[in-house]
């Protein structure tokens, strides 16, 4: 897929919006950040899907004021995570999605997406991996007192928080920072990196190696 961009590209053929699904669990402002993106014309993309993991998630109703069609899953779906994940996955290529894009989704994901979406399932931490994996990642960071933190996207695998590195940015924690400080600062990083990661995407500029690494072709 990103071959078939890079070739378009090269070319200098159109290349038509990146057909993404994204998963959210709550508030939803980096999904938020993906629509404004689209809607001012800097990101060649389109939502087809936004998948939520609670119907209490405040990102429903960022969707569906973007016209962008929504599914919840119940907690009895996610009982079976397979399951669950089966479900997601079989709607994702209904709407004809090309890349999954995990924006503060709360869940790991499975074989069964990953399966359908080799290397197309996109993940957003909000630390400098492989350093503070996991859930609590900003607490656990300002808690160890470092002084440069910041975000990544990556890959999503089997292994959670482990799946290639696709960018990174760092940030400068200051001193007299509070946790809530660090945090909005983490925030307004990912909203500028996420979509731009969407980007070179869509402009098929993305390559896992062998090794699984990844590179980012000019």
């Amino acid at each position: 897929m990103q071959a078939h961009r890079a070739a378009a590209r090269a070319a200098g053929e159109p290349l038509e919006p990146l057909k993404i699904g994204v998963l959210i669990s709550g508030s939803g402002t980096n999904l938020q950040a993906l629509i404004d993106r689209i809607a001012d014309g800097s990101l060649n993309a389109k939502i087809e899907l936004v998948v939520a993991s609670r119907p209490s998630a405040k990102g429903l109703q960022r969707a569906e004021a973007a016209g962008i069609q929504t599914l919840t899953l119940s907690k009895e779906i996610y009982a079976d995570p397979i399951a669950a994940d089966e479900v997601i996955a079989h709607e994702l290529l209904e709407h004809g999605v090309e890349y999954v894009i995990m924006a503060g989704y709360m869940r790991m994901v499975h074989a069964p997406l990953l399966v359908t979406f080799p290397n197309r399932v996109v993940n957003l931490h909000p630390a400098l991996l492989p350093s503070f994996t996991g859930a609590h990642a900003i607490a656990d960071a300002y808690e160890r007192g470092v002084k440069v933190t910041g975000a990544t996207v990556h890959f999503a695998n089997a292994a959670y928080d482990a799946g290639p590195i696709i960018a990174q940015r760092p940030l400068a924690v200051e001193e007299g920072w509070d946790i809530d400080t660090l945090e909005a600062h983490i925030h307004e990083i990912e909203h500028e990196l996420y979509p731009h990661v969407v980007q070179l995407l869509a402009d098929g500029r993305i390559h896992v190696r062998e090794n699984l690494t990844v590179a980012v072709q000019e």
